[in-house]
């Protein structure tokens, strides 16, 4: 049996190969070619085409190919199980999937620059998921501080530097962000969580996984809204922009956005705490 797909394969296509080698047939054919070209190939070759829009084995919702692949076959296999959450998570950037899938990304995108023979990349591939299957089926249940008493000393050195590192000051990259943040401020707070990992050059998951420690143990998304809240509290004290303005102002893509968001931070809503602050001016000043 023969078997096309696109060109430059990563991290499903090469995946994909591996489970046809491995679980379907050893000695099935794999051809790459241009996007253009799959489908013309595909019927001059007398191949099945995979993991390309409209063809049979392709991504079904938040599945990939690879998925199908094991649906279609009837492969029944924990293992293979576990392997395809790390490759959907890593293959559509949902890496909630698995806690590997980012790794299992880094590895691939690495792999890629480097190699730019699609043959060559596929039998290093091979390797990687040899080895991932094999983590998979025999090993997922052990850790790696199980595996020797040298394992174990480095895991105690390292939970007394992070005892000691909590005294410590925030990263230099918590720093950078605080000012990315700041400079945010005077505009309509756009920032997004990728944006910041890319200018910062960091990893979106590690960024994510670690903000809450340097911001008020507040996530993101979370940080980001409660700024937005404060900045419009003061425009509606101290400005009379009306409350669309205020929302456009503060980021907030309409008006009802905003009203729930800001009388879930302040228990009030825009009309009624711009109500109860201009009672206050009114106060002070009679």
């Amino acid at each position: 049996m023969k078997w096309i797909t696109r060109e430059h394969p990563k991290i499903d296509r090469i995946a994909c190969t591996w489970l046809i080698r491995r679980f379907i047939n050893a000695g099935d054919e794999i051809f790459y070619v241009s996007f253009e070209e799959v489908l013309t190939k595909a019927e001059e070759l007398g191949a099945i085409p995979f993991d390309l829009p409209g063809v049979e084995y392709t991504h079904y919702e938040d599945q990939c190919s690879f998925d199908y692949f094991i649906k279609k076959h009837q492969l029944k296999d924990p293992a293979l199980d576990r392997v395809a959450a790390i490759v959907r998570g890593a293959d559509t950037d949902r890496h909630d999937f698995a806690p590997q899938a980012a790794g299992l990304e880094a590895i691939f995108s690495g792999l890629a620059y480097n190699i730019k023979d699609d043959h060559e990349l596929l039998e290093l591939g091979m390797t990687v998921y040899d080895g991932l299957y094999s983590w998979a089926k025999y090993l997922h249940q052990l850790k790696h501080t199980q595996a020797g008493p040298a394992e174990q000393m480095l895991l105690e050195v390292y939970h007394k530097y992070l005892k000691e590192s909590k005294s410590k000051k925030a990263p230099e990259w918590a720093k950078e962000l605080k000012e990315m943040i700041q400079d945010q401020l005077d505009t309509n707070m756009a920032l997004s969580l990728q944006q910041a990992s890319s200018e910062l050059e960091i990893n979106p998951a590690y960024l994510s996984r670690e903000f809450s420690k340097y911001f008020e143990n507040l996530s993101f998304g979370e940080y980001i809204r409660k700024l937005r809240i404060e900045k419009a509290m003061h425009l509606i004290e101290s400005t009379d922009y009306s409350l669309t303005e205020i929302a456009y102002l503060t980021g907030f893509s309409d008006q009802s956005h905003f009203t729930r968001i800001f009388k879930k931070q302040t228990g009030k809503t825009p009309t009624l705490y711009k109500k109860n602050s201009a009672k206050s001016k009114k106060d002070t000043n009679s």
